[in-house]
């Protein structure tokens, strides 16, 4: 049996979370909530539920044996270290990459990780990749939107530069997307449920139309939660691109194919939907994921509807595509 490899899964640190509640402010604070006595908010909008399992590596390992998940590529999702001064930032990135490193080293035959980026100051994210790399990261992570700012925006070429000459795999993650107060998704989890979805279509939707994957081949971009909406608006986005001019003005062949391009995990709750997924996807591209350890996330939810796959396929979205792609 293929082994299984899991690219979308979280984890914290506490020194993070001490600097996050010292320094996170105005706009991101940590409150009690109705899901967890510590919740991550973003001007009073819950994202991120804190959990004890997001900062215990020893309990990662074993409930990953229990799922019977072999590997986890771990990651910070949001707010991660986009928050603070410069300084703070990077305090917050070699903080983490440092104990991500460590986890690593003390679990060796579990435990990888991806590079967190202080990406509002692109100078030291680029010297912060380097670091991270030399310390064992096989890829690094992002969110749908950076405080306001698309992830095409020119300030941020230096970064995806030096991830292109890497060729290193990114996960796109989202965070709460810009718009959120006037989308009023303070209100029942909407952040979680729809807002998530709108910031990862978004953004990867604006990569695809602006050329960026023309300008950086070697990518391996991954798309959340099964690429959000994408794979439902593939068809729609090759009739837009048939019918309308404007959006040829970057790029010469169907977005359906740039979807080809990138990569998936495996982060849905309906069968049905990773079959989609996987149809536009290709089998080849698609990557288990759980979302552990947030209240959402599902180790063996997201490893049996990988396992219902015809068996060509899921072989290859178990682990054989992540062993390829982060040369593990």
């Amino acid at each position: 049996m293929s082994k299984v490899i899991d690219v979308h899964t979280h984890m914290y640190t506490a020194g993070w979370l001490d600097l996050l509640k010292r320094k996170g402010g105005p706009d991101l604070t940590v409150e009690a909530g109705l899901d967890s006595p510590e919740t991550v908010c973003y001007k009073g909008a819950s994202f991120c539920v804190l959990d004890p399992p997001h900062f215990d590596f020893e309990l990662r390992v074993k409930n990953m044996e229990k799922a019977g998940v072999d590997m986890a590529v771990v990651s910070m999702p949001p707010p991660g270290v986009i928050w603070g001064k410069g300084e703070v930032c990077l305090e917050a990135a070699q903080m983490t990459n440092n104990e991500f490193s460590q986890a690593q080293k003390d679990h060796p035959e579990h435990i990888r990780w991806m590079a967190v980026l202080p990406w509002e100051y692109p100078e030291m994210a680029v010297e912060e990749i380097k670091r991270a790399c030399d310390l064992g990261a096989v890829a690094a992570i992002v969110h749908g939107s950076i405080n306001g700012r698309h992830l095409t925006d020119p300030d941020f070429a230096p970064v995806w530069q030096e991830l292109d000459d890497r060729a290193l795999p990114v996960l796109v993650h989202p965070t709460y997307p810009i718009g959120t107060e006037l989308m009023e998704l303070d209100r029942y989890a909407l952040i979680a449920s729809t807002g998530f979805m709108i910031d990862t279509t978004l953004a990867i939707s604006k990569m695809i139309f602006d050329g960026f994957f023309d300008r950086y081949p070697n990518l391996k971009i991954i798309a959340s939660h099964a690429g959000a909406t994408l794979p439902y608006l593939a068809g729609r986005f090759d009739r837009v691109y048939d019918t309308t001019e404007r959006a040829k003005v970057k790029i010469s062949k169907h977005p359906s194919e740039y979807l080809k391009h990138i990569y998936y995990d495996s982060v849905t709750y309906a069968q049905e939907s990773l079959e989609l997924c996987v149809n536009v996807a290709t089998p080849e591209h698609v990557l288990y994921g759980s979302d552990y350890p947030f209240n959402l996330g599902d180790m063996e939810g997201c490893l049996a509807r990988v396992n219902n796959l015809p068996e060509d396929v899921k072989h290859k979205v178990r682990g054989d595509n992540a062993e390829r792609i982060f040369n593990l």
